[in-house]
């Protein structure tokens, strides 16, 4: 076997690797973007914890074909970058804020998230979303709430009990 190819079969496995333990995997056309702007991109997606590449369209498709997925071929067409992001929101969030910035530039093209297929209005949605910290932040708020006045009323009846016995002890010691 020839070198190149035993080459490409390890970077099809490398990608595969990826897949398996991203959360999503967000595809985008990338036409037209300077030097000083994918490194812009590379960095908000190294601060956020997010892979991103470049991989020829064949070296992906073959990829996802080998996991049995076959709903990619048809966006794997032309340039693409691929973030393999290990929560779901994370990739499409950067992405979005990228193509709202260079509209023309940058357009989503499909996601695969949590073993689905997504379009490029589900990327939309993805990036909306509050990642999954975020929505257990809000839960843990949510329950501590009533936790929290229920401690402040059982504290203001000790405080009133204190009161009333006080004013007792000084109406009978005075």
């Amino acid at each position: 076997m020839s070198a190149n190819l035993e080459l490409k079969k390890q970077v099809v496995e490398e990608i595969a690797e990826k897949i398996k333990n991203a959360k999503s995997v967000v595809f985008v056309d990338y036409k037209g973007l300077t030097v000083a702007e994918v490194s812009d991109l590379r960095n908000k997606f190294r601060a956020a914890g997010v892979e991103y590449k470049v991989y020829k369209n064949t070296l992906l498709r073959k990829a996802f074909n080998d996991l049995g997925v076959t709903a990619f071929d048809n966006d794997l067409n032309g340039p693409t970058a691929v973030a393999f992001s290990p929560d779901e929101t994370a990739a499409a969030k950067i992405f979005a804020e990228a193509m709202k910035a260079l509209p023309e530039k940058i357009v989503p093209k499909s996601a695969y998230v949590d073993g689905a297929y997504v379009d490029a209005k589900g990327i939309a949605a993805l990036a909306t979303m509050p990642s999954k910290e975020e929505l257990i932040a809000k839960m843990l708020g949510s329950m501590q709430a009533p936790i929290a006045n229920f401690a402040g009323v059982l504290s203001a009846m000790l405080r009133g009990v204190v009161v009333a016995l006080s004013a007792i002890a000084e109406k009978k010691g005075a």
